[in-house]
This record gives structure tokens, sequence and C-alpha cells, in this order.
């Protein structure tokens, strides 16, 4: 499905009914993405994402990351050849960067505005 760049943005009230099992009282999803099996949610206390494993995807593990644990993080664009984008977070205390892979059905300019929005606050 990579090949194909199914990668795409999804509403986030859709998000926000999807997946309020996993949300904290009023917590609100701003931003949510979905990379092939993976989706990634911008809520406006930290960020989500969601890891479905295995050949089935019934197995899922969620990762919540508090903006404040952010360090730093870095966006590649995709290239000519290259043809997937790259965004990197660091953690804190933790030296190996998370990173995902975008294919080009999202903006990864529009992913890095949404990420700078809640770190730099």
């Amino acid at each position: 499905m990579a090949l194909f760049g199914n990668a795409h943005t999804i509403d986030p009230a859709s998000a926000q009914h999807d997946y309020a099992r996993l949300l904290g009282h009023s917590e609100q999803v701003h931003a949510a993405f979905l990379l092939i099996r993976d989706t990634i949610l911008f809520t406006d206390r930290r960020l989500i994402l969601i890891d479905k494993q295995g050949i089935t995807g019934k197995k899922v593990e969620y990762h919540s990351v508090p903006y404040r644990s952010i360090t730093h993080f870095a966006v590649e664009t995709a290239g000519t050849f290259d043809l997937d984008a790259e965004l990197k977070i660091w953690i804190s205390g933790t030296p190996t960067p998370i990173e995902k892979t975008f294919t080009k059905g999202v903006d990864i300019y529009e992913v890095q505005a949404i990420l700078t929005q809640f770190v730099a606050r």
C-alpha cells in the first residue's frame, strides 16, 4: 500500500469519535493522519501513535507522548527517487528518535507545522 501513497489526513471529528476510549476528559483531537496501517493523533495535550502489529493488525500498541517531553524533532522531505517523507521525534531520556514515514498522500510541512504549534507552547 505504501507504494500507492495511501497515507492521508483523517477528519479530526472522525478521529475524536473513533479513538474516544484513548482520550482523557475534554481532550480534543486537532489533527490526525493515517500512515498505511498506523495512525498519528495530535491532541491538545499529547501526541498519540497508534501502531497496528502483526499480519491481521488486531494487536495494537498505543504510544502516548506528552508534548513537554519532546526535546526536538526533524522532518525529511521526499526526494526525486525517495518518494517518502520522514518525521523523527526525540523524547527526553531516549537517545534514538521515534520515526514515522509518510507517503506522498500527506504534506510533511503540514505535519511539521502542527507539531510546532504544540511543542513550542
